[in-house]
């Protein structure tokens, strides 16, 4: 990973001399944290270092927060590690605050006119549907929806459903690596292949890809892709990429528009000089980046891919110890989880949404587990799991008794 001097951001964390992972976080210690997919968790160290970054723009804001001085030297060094991280190259990657934010750019960007269709899935963020939906109802444009099934047999299936989806009138597919709900790991250069193949453009929301798994932009091809920096990279909220091909980035703009669409100097190009500068901002979150990274890379002695793997494998045994509990059968294969697991708890499909929401209390303020319940739409009442360097399997362990006993 990409490092800077000291000169120019605070001292890197160091997290080996603690003895207990879970100090390296701020988390409540009285509540089992099982929700790190929601809004992730900055590490203590890197909440330092925000501070420190935000002590020097308030020391000196006219040379900290100047485009023309320190800050677009700053964003370059976080834009080159971005990249390095996703395999893409450093000219394609802007920020923004969240995925949400990269996909509200992307959609207000486009020229959508009557009879463009808008192809969605039923597991895509609502979020970012509801940004598809505002685009398509002020162009005549059509949302068409993707049933992607849950539970889930295979990957093939999400495959069948774009299959039978995508139609010569697709201008563009808005498609979750990860998805929210469900937490799925989805075939996402498969469909991104089948989409270019029928002519149609691909936006990627990645919102929980990134430290949850490898990501290769190279080999995915999309020709949009955002992420957040805030959920499994671990650093401080409000900060994202979005990589936009080539052959796209003049037709591509942020959703606030200030100097950078006329003014020199505050970016490689026009598309970089637009997303540097969208107005007065606090920019410690996304130049604490690097340090989160780091951090994430100190957690074991083979960096960040052995965190990954670690986490996912706590996550598929949280799964199963559940599933073993309440003699459930898996909702979708192994190969299709990360570090998020969905798993539907039948016992809780015949509450109504005042007993649903009860129960929610209870287990936060009864059982001291923080976790979502969510009703899949046309599917099963489910909880959604997390797990990360400090989580444990007593856990799940705790949070499987719990469920055994609604």
């Amino acid at each position: 990973m990409a490092t800077q001097s000291d000169s120019t951001h605070p001292d890197s964390p160091n997290v080996s001399s603690s003895p207990s992972l879970r100090e390296l976080w701020s988390l409540n210690p009285d509540v089992d944290f099982l929700n790190h997919g929601s809004f992730g968790a900055t590490p203590i160290c890197v909440q330092e270092q925000q501070r420190d970054w935000i002590q020097q723009l308030e020391c000196d804001p006219i040379e900290f927060l100047g485009p023309e001085r320190s800050l677009i030297p700053r964003l370059d060094h976080v834009r080159a590690v971005v990249a390095d991280q996703v395999a893409t190259e450093s000219s394609n990657i802007a920020f923004v605050r969240s995925a949400t934010d990269g996909v509200n750019a992307v959609l207000r960007s486009m020229s959508f006119r009557a009879g463009d269709q808008i192809l969605i899935t039923s597991h895509g963020y609502n979020a970012c549907n509801n940004a598809a939906r505002f685009v398509a109802d002020r162009s005549s444009a059509e949302v068409v929806i993707a049933e992607l099934p849950f539970p889930i047999h295979a990957a093939t299936e999400v495959i069948d459903a774009f299959e039978s989806s995508i139609t010569s009138r697709t201008k563009l597919v808005l498609v979750d690596h990860v998805t929210s709900s469900t937490a799925l790991v989805l075939p996402i250069a498969e469909i991104v292949d089948l989409a270019h193949r029928r002519g149609a453009k691909v936006l990627v929301d990645g919102a929980h890809a990134p430290g949850l798994l490898p990501v290769d932009l190279a080999a995915i091809s999309a020709d949009f892709y955002t992420a957040n920096h805030h959920k499994w990279w671990c650093a401080p909220k409000a900060s994202g990429f979005l990589m936009v091909c080539p052959e796209s980035q003049s037709d591509i703009h942020p959703t606030v528009i200030s100097h950078g669409a006329n003014t020199r100097g505050l970016g490689d190009s026009r598309f970089q000089s637009e997303f540097n500068w969208q107005g007065t901002y606090d920019p410690s979150s996304l130049l604490s980046l690097p340090g989160a990274l780091q951090f994430l890379n100190q957690l074991h002695p083979n960096g960040m891919p052995a965190v990954m793997e670690n986490n996912r494998a706590l996550a598929l045994a949280g799964r199963r110890l559940i599933l073993e509990t309440l003699g459930s059968a898996e909702p979708a294969p192994e190969s299709m989880i990360g570090s998020m697991a969905t798993i539907p708890v039948h016992a809780l499909d015949a509450m109504n949404d005042n007993q649903l929401d009860a129960f929610r209390r209870d287990l936060f303020h009864v059982h001291r587990i923080e976790m979502p319940v969510i009703r899949i739409a046309d599917g099963p009442t489910c909880v959604r799991i997390s797990a990360h360097a400090y989580n444990d399997l007593d856990q799940y362990r705790r949070l499987a008794d719990v469920l055994k006993a609604v």
